[in-house]
This record gives C-alpha cells, structure tokens and sequence, in this order.
C-alpha cells in the first residue's frame, strides 16, 4: 500500500507534501477487494464508497459526514446504512474506529489482525496509525498480571503534529 502511515513509522501521514493520495486511495481500494475475496466478504458498492470516504483523507470521519457525503452523491442513505458499512468495514480489519474522536480511518495494515496505536493531531485532526509490537506486549502484560481479559483495544495519542508543531 503506498505510505498511510507504514508499521513502525509515526507520522508517516502527517506529510501530505510527499504522499501521493490518489495512489493511496486506489491502493486502499485494491486491498480491500483483495482482502474480501480471501475472506468471503462481499466488498458491495455502497461498502466500497464508504471505504473510499473513509480514506478520503488521513482525518477520522464520522458516519453523519459519511452519509452527507453518500447524500451528495445522490445516494439515499440512511444512518444504518452507513452503520451497516462500518461495521462491515470493521469486522474485516478495514478501518479502525478511533473511539475518543467517533469517527474512522482506514486501516494501513489489513491483511493481518494486529492492535494499532494512533497519532491524533489537535489542530488539523490528521492521524497516523503505528503498530508497535513492544506496545501491545507491553499492554498485553499490564492486562496479565491485572487478571483483565481484553476484548478491545484503541491506543490514542494525542498532540501536534510536524506541520502543526511548526
């Protein structure tokens, strides 16, 4: 996939003057109906579209700025729909929910199941995804010795990022 936010690089979609998003897109794209084919989901064109929303740009966006924009499209959706999609989404390892913000983003690593980390800038709600293998052992091992069996888990950093530092 061409540079969302590769494994083990924070920040990598914090710089949209070296990213080719237009690729991104198609390659997120791609994937997706690679990774339904393998798994016997059907990547339908209402799931599609919303796949493409989803990666529209690195900012998380809600279901309702999804269905304005399925709306605008001439599309007669309505909330379940969108819901319908995202779960779908979801369930497939397509995009992530970043849970404090209730909105979405896609995912940079589909093919393999792993517990990611997101970097959230404040000021222009762009977000990275990193997956780090030392943080989820590390989390891992608090739940352990906690006795807490984790069924969810969204890591959220929050700052500023390059540019907005800048």
């Amino acid at each position: 996939m061409a540079d969302p936010a590769p494994t083990g690089q924070p920040g990598a979609s914090f710089l949209p003057h070296r990213h080719d998003h237009a690729s991104c897109v198609a390659d997120a794209l791609a994937v997706a109906a690679q990774v339904c084919g393998e798994r016997q989901g059907r990547l339908t064109p209402i799931r599609r579209r919303v796949l493409e929303l989803v990666w529209g740009s690195h900012r998380p966006i809600g279901a309702y700025d999804i269905l304005a924009a399925l709306q605008q499209d001439g599309r007669s959706a309505a909330p379940p729909t969108v819901y319908r999609a995202l779960d779908f989404l979801m369930a497939h390892g397509l995009v992530h929910k970043i849970e404090s913000l209730n909105a979405f983003v896609g995912c940079a690593d589909p093919r393999r199941a792993h517990s990611g980390q997101f970097f959230i800038c404040e000021t222009c709600r762009s977000a990275a995804e990193v997956t780090d293998p030392d943080v989820a052992r590390a989390l891992a091992g608090c739940a352990q010795r906690l006795g807490f069996a984790v069924k969810s888990q969204t890591v959220e950093f929050r700052g500023l990022c390059p540019a907005c530092r800048d």
